[in-house]
């Protein structure tokens, strides 16, 4: 196993702190707000791997539970198992998922797209499950309320993060593919 570096906790901690940057656009659709958070999401995992994303996402979801960095300022114990707390541990499987279609074989567009699209679907199958059942609505009304109005908006955040991280992986910048997460 791998120790962590003083590199890859500050790679972590700046995805953290994207994450909970995009928190802070937060636009009200019904019980669950607009955020850019899924694209910071995203593109954790394609850059840094389902590890190191991971380790970005818990220690985000750990500080919003004593500083105000969920979606609308909220923060502590009863907004993560809130209505929407269900897509914020979503996140974990979400980056996970998008971390391992990404590092596999060559970085392009299509894996980075793939791997987006597929980080996706943990989020909408989690965070409206969860929304379900702290509301008491029907899987229809939790998919009308917590996922339709997402879809389009989440997939543009897919498609822009595939772009953004396929641009930084040919840059040097420290995150080529082939050492990505080792």
């Amino acid at each position: 196993m791998h120790r962590l570096t003083t590199t890859d906790i500050s790679r972590s901690a700046l995805f953290a702190a994207l994450i909970a940057g995009g928190a802070f656009v937060a636009i009200p659709l019904g019980p669950v707000p607009f955020t850019l958070q899924v694209f910071a999401v995203l593109l954790a995992g394609m850059l840094l791997g389902p590890r190191l994303g991971a380790l970005s996402v818990v220690a985000y979801l750990v500080v919003g539970l004593v500083a105000p960095v969920y979606a609308g300022g909220a923060s502590g114990l009863g907004a993560l198992l809130g209505p929407t707390g269900g897509y914020l541990i979503a996140f974990i499987p979400a980056v996970v998922i998008t971390g391992i279609v990404s590092a596999r074989g060559e970085p392009s567009s299509r894996r980075f797209i793939l791997a987006g699209i597929l980080g996706l679907l943990p989020i909408y199958a989690i965070g409206a499950t969860w929304l379900a059942l702290q509301l008491g609505l029907s899987a229809r009304a939790a998919l009308t309320a917590g996922v339709v109005p997402f879809v389009a908006f989440d997939g543009v955040k897919a498609l822009l993060a595939a772009a953004v991280a396929r641009s930084l992986v040919s840059l040097p910048l420290g995150l080529p593919a082939t050492q990505r997460d080792r």
